[in-house]
């Protein structure tokens, strides 16, 4: 909670002391305002959510605000030794908000792509651009709504497809963090799964619920597993809930009531923009609008250390668009070097845009009773916008898209930076919450969303019709063209048929499937490939007779996991020089896919070898062999002893203390590896970056859960590392070893349940 804090407010260093590597991502959230923005939600809150709030707060400062810090946590005392003093603060209502912002901004947009494909639009030109980073639509992937749940079958998709914006523009953000910054660009494999069948898909004939949100690894775990339970529960306090919290927020993100269960994924809609702008040469606080010099707000941020250096003070611009995002840029000492005003940025997104009420949200879905309720509170979820999946114990199952997705002018995408200086690309609204994508017990009896494209193009041109009187029939309403590629939905929509009728051990199966359906569509070229030496035919023949699950005891696995690392590289780092490195996620696989079907490509072509033309054959055939080669010198020359589990292992590492350098510090707060199956954009989401040299697990299944609406008491779930945040309590790490092996506790429901298995009582009395 303490962490949490100090990164959503950008005072990470408070923590730490003065740290170079730190001072950027300080700076970067500083000027991009979380804190702000949350100070601002606040102000605007109902009073029950502030209640609820300040709730939380007095909680959580009965507890802390009688102790001392060693009573506390390990991380005070540690992080006193490097000099370092943290003052215990009592908690706020603010404190709660600003991880909202945090995990909006992790769940959020595009601002990373934006500057990669304009710097690759200039090296490259559109056409190889989008053959490396194919753009919406794709076929033969499953979107979340079918043809069949929208009244048009046929559609265009003219307008969004336009490109109009800025090429070239290849910048440093704010506290020097790039586009390849972890802070700033997507993490390779977040994504996640939920599903729900309904009472004629499954054996008991009530309908099941299942989630599984895919996070960065991490130490604690992110979540907090709760029952939220008023006694009694009536008008006064009508809470009686269970599922995960996030420790620094009160309420249920994602579980079930009494009535009611809910899971959540990421829609990934397109809710930010870069605008070029120009700053007024005789006064760097004035920006040009329509023809005339509009004046900016100046802020002042000041980053303080606790190890005792002097702070630092920073000025943020901020236009009507947003903040400047590449002002204070750090120096060769990490010192911020003020304004930019060769080429500055304003930086538009939703959750700083407007005022949220995600909270509120929160706080009427833990009581929402029934379908209508359950959209009413989700009227107020604004960001990030999440695919919610809805069940209840009357046999209904549903899904909605919430939150604030821009309407955007003609003509802008959203895939490029465009001009700030009109209010030509500014946005129009919001596509209006009835009008959002939402079904409801659908005849074929299942929902599945794995982040891949929510609709049809159908839709788009149903929405054009519907608004074209408010915003106009050539605006964009496009939710987004950057997708998950749909490899996790393809494949948990054909689990759901086959598997059918449903229970929860059908729920786990689908879970812990490890199948990794691109092998599958690449497989047929490799095998086509004639390389040229006896062994590595022989090692890919062996390979073809494969399964194509990532199991952690796969041998196979591992060798293919080795040739694809190559074949990304080899495939396209040549040509992207600078600009990125494959990661080899499902970006990566269905370019390949699409490539492998144009051989003379000239993607294929190494641009390195000046004196031949590289075709397809040539490119698979030097990737199997270095792949194989790499395999052979990690796990040995004896096939049969490889393990994937050997090569893709799991570290959980504590922040800030894991990456100290201290080997007697690390080896207190951190555990691992472990060895894990699955893999990228499976749905055993174990996902690793190609581009890292290694294979280890970067981000992962954070919890799983599936809810019987037809006995509660008989929901199973399972988070990551453990409930406890203290490295000498049994359960800091007491999860590892289970949800490695797709392995469940009870969801304890009743009060009969939870006294008969509870290990301790604390009561907290706020005020005493």
């Amino acid at each position: 909670m303490e962490f949490s804090r100090h990164i959503g407010s950008g005072s990470i260093q408070e923590l730490t002391g003065k740290n170079q590597a730190i001072m950027g991502q300080d700076v970067f959230i500083r000027t991009v305002g979380w804190r702000r923005a949350a100070e601002r939600d606040l102000a605007a809150y109902d009073p029950e959510s502030i209640a609820v709030l300040q709730a939380f707060a007095d909680g959580v400062n009965a507890y802390i605000l009688n102790r001392t810090t060693d009573d506390l946590a390990l991380e005070y005392s540690l992080l006193g030794i490097t000099g370092v003093r943290i003052p215990i603060a009592p908690w706020t209502p603010v404190d709660s908000l600003v991880w909202a912002k945090a995990m909006a901004w992790n769940l959020s947009g595009n601002r990373s792509a934006e500057l990669l494909r304009s710097a690759l639009y200039e090296r490259l030109g559109p056409e190889m651009t989008d053959q490396y980073l194919p753009p919406y639509p794709f076929d033969d992937k499953p979107t979340i709504l079918l043809a069949e749940d929208l009244p048009l079958t046929e559609a265009s998709l003219t307008t969004a497809r336009d490109t109009a914006g800025i090429v070239g523009i290849s910048t440093r953000l704010a506290g020097g963090l790039t586009a390849s910054s972890p802070l700033f660009a997507s993490q390779i494999g977040l994504g996640s799964n939920n599903w729900v069948v309904s009472r004629k898909l499954t054996e008991s004939g009530q309908p099941l619920l299942a989630n599984d949100p895919h996070l960065g690894i991490q130490m604690p775990s992110i979540w907090y597993e709760v029952g939220l339970h008023c006694q009694p529960v009536g008008e006064a306090c009508p809470y009686n809930v269970r599922g995960f919290a996030f420790p620094a927020t009160p309420g249920v993100v994602i579980g079930h009531n009494e009535s009611i269960a809910w899971g959540v994924t990421n829609v990934g809609p397109d809710t930010q923009d870069l605008y070029r702008i120009k700053v007024n040469p005789d006064n760097p606080l004035q920006y040009e609008w329509n023809g005339e010099w509009r004046d900016m707000t100046l802020i002042e941020e000041t980053i303080q250390f606790g190890d005792g250096e002097p702070p630092v003070t920073l000025q943020v611009r901020e236009t009507h668009l947003g903040p400047i995002i590449n002002d204070n840029q750090l120096d060769d000492a990490g010192s911020p070097q003020g304004f930019n005003n060769e080429d500055p940025l304003a930086f538009r997104w939703t959750a700083t845009a407007e005022r949220g009420a995600i909270l509120r949200s929160i706080i009427l879905l833990n009581q929402a009773k029934d379908w209508e309720s359950f959209r009413s509170a989700l009227r107020y979820w604004d960001t990030p916008s999440q695919n919610i999946i809805y069940a209840d114990v009357q046999g209904n199952i549903g899904y909605q898209t919430p939150g604030n997705i821009p309407i955007r002018a003609p003509g802008h995408s959203g895939l490029l930076p465009v001009d700030g200086t009109t209010d030509q690309y500014e946005w129009k609204g919001y596509i209006p919450f009835d009008e959002l994508p939402r079904i409801f017990n659908p005849e074929r009896g299942y929902i599945e969303t794995a982040n891949q494209a929510v609709v049809p193009l159908a839709y788009y041109d149903q929405l054009r019709d519907k608004l074209a009187d408010e915003f106009g029939e050539d605006a964009n309403y496009v939710i987004s063209q950057e997708w998950a590629y749909g490899y996790r939905g393809q494949r948990i929509t054909e689990l759901l048929t086959t598997l059918a009728p449903h229970t929860p051990e059908t729920f786990r199966t689908i879970h812990g499937d490890n199948k990794m359906i691109s092998a599958e569509e690449l497989m047929p070229y490799l095998q086509a490939v004639d390389m040229g030496d006896a062994a590595l035919n022989d090692a890919r023949d062996w390979l073809a007779g494969w399964d194509y699950q990532m199991h952690m005891d796969s041998p196979q696995a591992a060798l293919y996991a080795s040739f694809w690392a190559r074949l990304v590289a080899n495939l396209f780092n040549d040509q992207l020089g600078e600009d990125d490195s494959a990661g080899g996620g499902d970006e990566n696989m269905w370019a390949v896919y699409l490539l492998a079907q144009q051989p003379d490509n000239a993607w294929w072509d190494d641009v390195s070898t000046t004196d031949v033309t590289e075709t397809r054959d040539d490119i698979l055939r030097r990737s199997f062999a270095e792949g194989y080669e790499a395999t052979v010198k990690a796990l040995g020359a004896d096939r049969a002893a490889w393990k994937w589990g050997s090569l893709h292992t799991a570290t959980f590492v504590s922040n800030p203390l894991g990456q100290s350098g201290i080997d007697l510090i690390e080896n207190l707060v951190n555990r691992g590896p472990v060895m894990a199956s699955g893999g990228s954009d499976i749905v055993n989401a174990t996902g690793w970056n190609a581009s890292s040299g290694d294979f280890t697990v970067r981000s992962l299944p954070s919890m799983r859960m599936i809810v019987d609406l037809g006995d509660f008491a008989g929901s199973l779930s399972m988070h990551t590392t453990g409930q406890s945040g203290h490295p000498f309590s049994p359960h800091y790490n007491d999860m590892i070893e289970p949800w490695r092996l797709i392995e469940y506790h009870p969801m304890l429901w009743s009060r009969d349940q939870i006294e008969a298995n509870a290990a301790a009582k604390l009561v907290l009395k706020p005020g005493r």
